[in-house]
């Protein structure tokens, strides 16, 4: 199936930002994240916008071959329609699937000033698909029908092409296996993954999320979001993967559209005092996006990681907008959705949506420093 959506190589095609920085085997890291004793593969100032070359794991993983030619040549793809950095990966990195998580992350960014106590805003500018194609995976062990689904031994990835529809991308699944007639759904591309290095001397998992960030899979982060995330170590040492072209909220199979990606972000610093003014103490991703405040849960067990969310919304709507907590408490029952991000990477994730336009009417209640902004780029 045939599109307009052209290939991106690896440094091929529009690169937007300040600096470039591509996906291959001195640049990735595959199922890990970086911690404090990773060296940067970039470092940019405050403010800057680096282009990013994003790879998709699957197709790459070994239940899938190690060998994304074979593989997607099984599925029709042509050889010059397979991108090469994820060739080159899969062929010169070795993975340990036993112990490693699946996820191929670009980076670490090192991000000049940042420091513990910071916040670290990523700005996404933009998401270009790089292939017209994807990927959505059912392994056996995993996803939320664990041991009832999939029915047949070994895993079920089923292949994915992207199709145009009435000047938009569509991705496409079969009714049935061979059958001629579809389904097809919107494209909402987005990244997985983003994150900073722990203060540890361990790379963590790449699968669990937690308040470094990593494997959020909140599907807000489109085109024109926002995510803070709280600095742990000097420079950030940020990074970025688990590419989707499409994820529903939950994730149930295991795996959304998974389908590379070349995604514009901007690296912003906001300092602790700054920080503080705006949203109070935030000890684990914060998201903005839509016209919402999206504060975040995350625990292994999906009841306290909604009680999380509910406690981590409170903490931002007495901090930002100064109410009562009993008030606050009301307020998100009334008027505030709990989506599931995802319940298939061993912490379960829950993000409250707080309508910031309900607050037109109510004066922020933090203060900043003379002289500086608050976190969204308001003067003080």
């Amino acid at each position: 199936m045939r599109t307009s959506v052209p290939i991106l190589q690896p440094g091929h095609g529009d690169l937007p930002g300040d600096h470039y920085l591509g996906a291959g085997p001195g640049t990735v890291l595959w199922g890990r994240l970086p911690c404090r004793t990773d060296p940067a593969v970039l470092t940019v100032d405050d403010g800057a916008s680096v282009t990013v070359d994003t790879v998709s794991h699957e197709g790459l993983l070994e239940d899938q071959g190690k060998d994304p030619v074979a593989y997607f040549t099984g599925h029709g793809v042509p050889r010059e329609e397979i991108l090469d950095d994820a060739v080159a990966i899969a062929a010169q990195l070795a993975h340990a699937p036993d112990v490693d998580g699946p996820h191929v992350v670009t980076g670490p960014v090192r991000v000049t000033g940042a420091a513990p106590g910071d916040l670290l805003r990523i700005t996404v500018e933009r998401l270009v698909p790089r292939v017209p194609y994807g990927v959505i995976s059912n392994r056996h062990g995993k996803g939320a029908l664990a041991g009832e689904l999939p029915r047949t031994e070994g895993n079920v990835s089923v292949f994915c092409p992207v199709a145009e529809r009435d000047g938009g991308l569509v991705g496409t699944l079969p009714v049935a296996e061979g059958g001629p007639r579809a389904v097809e759904f919107p494209l909402a591309p987005f990244l997985g993954t983003m994150g900073v290095a722990v203060a540890d001397d361990e790379r963590p998992h790449s699968v669990p999320p937690g308040p470094h960030g990593g494997n959020i899979d909140i599907n807000l982060l489109t085109e024109g979001s926002e995510l803070y995330l709280p600095v742990q170590v000097d420079g950030a040492l940020v990074y970025v993967g688990d590419p989707h072209f499409a994820q529903g909220d939950g994730e149930v199979a295991l795996t959304a559209l998974e389908a590379s990606l070349r995604a514009t972000l901007r690296f912003d610093v906001v300092p602790r005092a700054e920080a503080l003014a705006a949203f109070g103490e935030v000890s684990g991703p914060l998201v903005r996006a839509g016209g919402y405040l999206v504060p975040t849960g995350l625990d292994p067990d999906l009841g306290e990681a909604m009680r999380r969310a509910v406690r981590a919304a409170i903490a931002l709507l007495r901090a930002r907008w100064g109410l009562d907590e009993h008030l606050a408490y009301a307020y998100l029952s009334a008027a505030t959705d709990f989506d599931i991000s995802q319940v298939v990477d061993v912490v379960c994730g829950v993000h409250a949506r707080v309508r910031e336009a309900d607050f037109a009417r109510v004066p922020t209640a933090g203060r900043v420093p003379p002289g500086g902004t608050t976190a969204d780029g308001s003067a003080g």
